[in-house]
């Protein structure tokens, strides 16, 4: 039928406590909740959206357009051999003649482990919205480099019921499980040795509301799941 509505689907499991945030994100994106499973640690969130028909009219012009574009390649090969020589040659006085770029002062290096003192940009981080867009540019910009902030741990639960191994919720701060400020920072399938804790007291066990200065290194952003991963490098008692 012409009038049949189709849909296009998705599921996404949520850590237990951002259920509330996913479900808003997808809304705003036109996604429809059709069901909500709850499980020990996480929840299964089942959602549908109509699906946007391609125009006939578009396609056609997509076509004609993939045409014009074949022409234009292949005329642009046949006549770039010849200055392939002076394209080479060009190329090379540039790249000689150009200036070697460094960082603007007010940026840490790669090497340097990022801090809300030494980066604007990550203190601006640290308390914004957790589904906020600066949290994707912020991951994608810095992935693979270190940042260090004070923080406590939000929530706890065993990774994929295995009882030696967790997946830590993170937050800015001291508030522990009432954060509602900045990222949603996560460790992902971690021991307690994979932590590498230090300090005066390093803890026996680890705990819902405990307090470290944390230094990590950035992997992603899920933008579905508002979570920010991280890999921890070392997490000193305070």
């Amino acid at each position: 039928m012409a009038d049949e509505i189709r849909y296009e689907y998705k599921a996404v499991q949520t850590v237990r406590g951002t259920d509330g945030l996913v479900i808003s994100k997808m809304q705003k994106d036109g996604w429809e909740l059709v069901e909500q499973l709850p499980g020990r640690l996480r929840t299964t969130l089942n959602f549908r959206r109509p699906k946007r028909p391609l125009p006939w009219r578009l396609i056609g012009a997509g076509a004609a357009a993939l045409l014009v574009l074949a022409a234009i390649i292949g005329t642009g090969v046949a006549l770039g051999d010849g200055d392939e020589e002076k394209g080479a040659l060009a190329s090379s006085t540039a790249a000689s003649e150009k200036p070697s770029a460094t960082p603007p002062a007010d940026e840490p290096t790669t090497a340097e482990v990022i801090t809300a003192q030494n980066s604007p940009e990550f203190a601006t981080l640290l308390k914004v919205d957790p589904c906020g867009e600066a949290n994707v540019n912020f991951a994608t910009k810095h992935e693979g480099q270190r940042v260090a902030f004070d923080g406590s741990i939000r929530h706890m639960a065993a990774h994929a019921d295995d009882r030696t191994r967790y997946d830590f919720l993170l937050g800015p701060g001291d508030k522990g499980p009432q954060t509602t400020d900045g990222p949603n920072f996560k460790y992902e399938d971690v021991n307690t040795g994979n932590l590498h804790l230090t300090g005066k007291e390093v803890p026996a066990t680890i705990a819902v509301g405990d307090k470290f200065r944390f230094i990590a290194e950035v992997i992603e952003f899920n933008t579905v799941q508002c979570l920010f991963r991280l890999a921890p490098v070392s997490t000193e008692t305070r």
